[in-house]
């Protein structure tokens, strides 16, 4: 990415100061089970969903000089659709970075939070497709852009050099929920591949050979950013270590 890679984070905050109380009913945690409606009707989005086989893909808002969330079938019969009836008054700001799932006509389902989130408060929607653009991950990354810690809204993860190519991830992730706390822990050796980090549970199964219930994670780099994303079997309800990730101090 071009440019200092705060700035997005930064001048989305003060923008949405502004309308902060209209994004309260589309703020959702990653991993919140979907009403069944939502399963049957491809109008609704919730989030992005984990695709074991496609990677996540980041998008960067190019247009200015904001561009709104767009209302779902929940919200109204007719969305989403390009009306000033489906469009909501929570919006982002170019640089904006967003995860980026299932497309539904001139729409894409998406996932926002800021990599400089304190809290894990996602806002969930359809944007216009047209008004962002994908970010390529670096292709052939080296040994030490995996390296370090790397921190995220609830939870941070370490990844050092082991042996014989592989590095050692280790990880927490805590959702507070109203009556208790609950936490999601990763610890894998596994040896990067095509510019992806990927295994199953303690890293002894291939990604790809996961069974039911077991834990899959997925890393690319994207940018300055580190980006994560889980099946949502590494932790307890609510738990997911999916965001981007930046280097801690």
């Amino acid at each position: 990415m071009g440019g200092d890679p705060t700035v997005f984070s930064i001048g989305a905050s003060r923008a949405r100061g502004r309308c902060l109380a209209f994004a309260a009913l589309a703020i959702l945690v990653i991993g919140l089970a979907a009403p069944a409606h939502a399963d049957s009707d491809p109008n609704i989005c919730l989030g992005v969903d984990f695709d074991a086989k496609h990677p996540l893909v980041v998008s960067k808002i190019s247009a200015s000089p904001r561009v709104n969330f767009v209302m779902g079938s929940e919200d109204n019969a007719a969305c989403p659709a390009e009306t000033a009836a489906c469009r909501k008054k929570v919006y982002l700001i170019p640089g904006d970075l967003v995860l980026t799932g299932r497309v539904q006509g001139a729409f894409t389902c998406v996932s926002y939070q800021s990599p400089l989130a304190r809290r894990q408060d996602w806002t969930n929607g359809w944007l216009p497709t047209t008004a962002m653009a994908a970010v390529a991950p670096m292709s052939s990354p080296k040994v030490s852009d995996w390296i370090g810690s790397w921190v995220h809204a609830g939870g941070e993860i370490a990844i050092s050099i082991r042996h014989r190519g592989k590095l050692k991830i280790e990880g927490e992730q805590i959702y507070p929920a109203a009556q208790s706390v609950h936490n999601g822990v990763l610890g894998a050796e596994v040896k990067p591949s095509e510019g992806m980090i990927a295994f199953a549970e303690d890293g002894s199964i291939p990604f790809e050979e996961a069974g039911e219930g077991q834990c899959q994670v997925r890393m690319q780099r994207i940018g300055p950013w580190l980006l994560v994303e889980d099946n949502q079997q590494c932790g307890g309800i609510m738990v997911t270590f999916t965001g981007l990730y930046r280097r801690g101090k």
